[in-house]
């Protein structure tokens, strides 16, 4: 029995089809076919379709050995690499050092 589908935002759904084309333009530009592509990755032409096109429900493994093949497997190292928001956040609950009083320091 197959899992009901999960909803993917309108957001994520765009940068998902964002990076599709990104990854098809490389591919383009260094004149592998998707059989080429499929073959060297180890799957089926038709996922390397489904990437290219932003199908949300291909394993991160297929992306993976895709940027490998493409020689982009170091922009792995950026995603997420500057949480700002985590680290303030983070920033937010370091303990506050208390002020010295000045009758203390004279």
């Amino acid at each position: 029995m197959t899992r009901p589908a999960r909803p993917v935002f309108p957001r994520a759904q765009a940068r998902l089809s964002a990076l599709g084309e990104r990854l098809r333009a490389a591919r383009l530009r260094r004149r592998v076919t998707q059989a080429e592509m499929a073959a060297r990755v180890g799957v089926s032409r038709e996922t390397i379709v489904r990437v290219e096109q932003g199908d949300p429900k291909v394993g991160m493994a297929v992306l993976v050995r895709m940027l490998g093949v493409l020689g982009l497997e170091a922009d792995l190292d950026l995603l997420a690499a500057s949480d700002e928001l985590g680290r303030r956040l983070q920033d937010l609950e370091l303990p506050l050092r208390p002020r010295a009083r000045r009758a203390e320091r004279a």
